[in-house]
């Protein structure tokens, strides 16, 4: 990573502890303001998203890190039982349809992930 791309990149330490469809990694983006956010793997793919469901401003996990739902499919909403894509962010069932997650570009580079510190 060059010096240039690295002041919007920050590190959330090795991709390996992201497990598929398991425990989701909590952090957070912006420069002056912060906003919760979550990095979960999916079918072998990252995927991050910020910590709010897509109806009411809330976090989404009902203990930290829980993002899945109980077949470990979905990621649900533990305060209203909306269900979205893991792979898009968006809400396939719930108060929200048709509505998606906010994304955080993620990338990997030796092993490390990285979250963009911009949505």
């Amino acid at each position: 990573m060059s010096d240039t791309d690295s002041s919007n990149w920050q590190s959330l330490g090795a991709a390996s502890q992201l497990q598929d469809s398991a425990v989701g990694l909590r952090f957070e983006v912006g420069n002056t303001q912060k906003w919760p956010a979550f990095a979960i793997r999916h079918q072998g793919q990252v995927h991050a998203y910020l910590n709010q469901c897509a109806h009411v401003a809330m976090e989404m996990d009902w203990q930290a890190g829980q993002f899945f739902d109980a077949d470990r499919t979905h990621l649900i909403c533990a305060s209203h039982g909306a269900l979205y894509s893991p792979t898009t962010g968006l809400c396939i069932s719930g108060p929200c349809i048709g509505r998606s997650l906010t994304r955080v570009p993620t990338k990997i580079d030796n092993e490390t992930l990285y979250a963009s510190r911009t949505i």
